[in-house]
């Protein structure tokens, strides 16, 4: 009998971002707020265009009450969301599960196929994730209840799966041959990002996505895949490719057209790995937004040497009011150390542009890479003041597997014994080579007070307000600063 049904989620693990190239857990993380499951959404759209019926859900988010009744009084009961998990597998009774796995929440992630085994016997088990890059055929070794494994690009390859090709015909899976794990192989790219369906927002809460400064609801567009910069830290070359691949501009203004039209979403974050770098599909794009009479509003990320006074013009007539710029360290030094390729004076000057053309800054800085000492620290957090952005996020330097800098770190014996990514980019997880990771921390803590607790900006940020709805999530942000142990 044919296989009917797949179950696509986040596992009951802590809340996080699990876009393979972050993996943020959120609880200690400001100004970032949950955003859809993306890459469940494209799989899951992938899945009904074979004929299955496709059920998404992130159990992480998962938390509410019902009532039951004893002898005596109605008790309201919490569920939890392992429990949400085992109702789902009863009631939808999924063929497949698909399940996605992320570094810092590993064992809790791949424990849920367990309990899926145990109530569906027949079902197949799937994870994806970029830890799977590097970690793959062993994990097969390890967890008894897992069928296939994932490495690379997913779309693709789990379209072949329900189409119940042989596993050894399908590039980019594990798979076990009797007691043999076995790799088919990497997986090419997928060039035509045209040809992939939209996302299945049908399947998801919209509403639960929402801008964090006005609460708007919120949908991202994946526009591009691919980074040919391959910086020290960072997973999107080895989880999209070198090669940069963009979407037709008319396809993607197709998506939109769907969220206004369909979802009454205008409010867009446009994900890439690097949106702006190449400059004539950057223009076009913005130019057809323009032309399509669409009334919205978009952020993208942004590269420091990639911007000019035009682009940023033309962003904002088609509805760009923010750009996120991966600064990472205030000191030549480091960002020369990381492979970064953008100078300190690059990012004066594309801060200015884009405040100039009335775009809010929302710039990243990483503390606590392998070189970082107390100057270069300091550098960084001044410089955070002198670029005085609207938003900003100080992240402690993560080694997540699969980067240059898990690979060196494990060289260096930065690695303490046990340790732990479960406050990824908040708690570090690795000293550097001149401070242990408690001093590290004391420093992370202090640049956030230092930039947000400023009399000049607390002022004009309170001078920007325009409703109540941000007020509040200013008020609240600012509380959590306060609180930060």
């Amino acid at each position: 009998m044919k296989r009917q049904k797949i179950l696509l989620i986040y596992p009951p693990s802590p809340v996080m971002n699990r876009e393979d190239r972050c993996q943020q857990p959120l609880k200690e993380l400001l100004v970032i707020p949950p955003l859809p499951p993306m890459d469940l959404m494209y799989l899951a759209s992938v899945s009904e265009s074979v004929g299955l019926e496709a059920k998404i859900v992130d159990y992480s988010l998962q938390m509410s009450e019902r009532e039951t009744v004893n002898s005596k009084q109605k008790v309201k009961k919490i569920i939890t969301p392992m429990e949400f998990f085992k109702l789902d597998l009863e009631k939808f009774k999924p063929d497949y599960l698909v399940v996605n796995v992320a570094t810092t929440t590993l064992e809790s992630d791949l424990s849920v196929l367990a309990v899926a085994k145990e109530i569906l016997p027949e079902i197949i088990t799937i994870v994806k994730g970029a830890h799977f890059l590097t970690s793959n055929t062993d994990v097969l070794y390890k967890y008894k209840a897992l069928d296939l494994v994932i490495v690379g690009e997913s779309e693709e390859t789990l379209k072949e799966i329900l189409e119940e090709k042989p596993y050894s015909e399908i590039k980019g899976i594990c798979y076990r041959d009797g007691f043999v794990a076995k790799f088919t192989g990497q997986r090419s790219f997928i060039d035509n990002l045209d040809k992939i369906p939209f996302p299945a927002r049908h399947l998801v809460d919209n509403n639960m996505f929402r801008r964090p400064d006005n609460n708007k609801i919120q949908a991202i567009i994946k526009v591009s895949r691919g980074c040919p910069h391959h910086c020290f830290f960072c997973l999107a070359t080895p989880v999209s490719g070198s090669k940069v691949r963009v979407r037709s501009a008319e396809n993607i203004i197709q998506e939109i057209k769907e969220c206004v039209e369909t979802y009454n979403i205008r409010n867009f974050l446009f994900w890439s790995d690097i949106f702006n770098f190449d400059r004539a599909w950057t223009m076009d794009l913005c130019e057809k937004i323009t032309e399509s009479g669409l009334k919205i509003t978009w952020s993208s990320n942004t590269r420091a040497d990639t911007a000019d006074k035009e682009m940023a013009k033309l962003m904002y007539q088609s509805g760009c009011r923010l750009v996120s710029l991966g600064v990472e360290s205030g000191s030549q030094y480091i960002l020369d150390k990381i492979g970064k390729k953008i100078t300190i004076d690059n990012v004066r000057d594309t801060v200015k542009i884009f405040k100039k053309a009335k775009i809010k800054v929302y710039n990243y800085f990483v503390i606590g890479l392998p070189w970082d000492d107390e100057e270069t620290i300091e550098q960084t957090i001044r410089f955070a003041i002198e670029l005085d952005s609207d938003f900003i996020s100080f992240y402690t330097a993560t080694p997540l597997l699969g980067t240059r800098f898990c690979r060196y770190a494990t060289e260096n014996n930065l690695f303490e014994q046990n340790a732990s990514f479960s406050d990824a980019y908040f708690y570090p997880v690795v000293s550097t080579h001149f401070l242990s990771k408690e001093r590290v921390f004391e420093l992370h803590k202090s640049a956030i007070k230092r930039f947000y607790l400023r009399p000049m900006f607390i002022l004009r940020s309170l001078l920007n307000i325009r409703s109540f709805v941000e007020l509040k999530s200013y008020f609240l942000a600012g509380l959590g600063i306060l609180l930060r142990k």
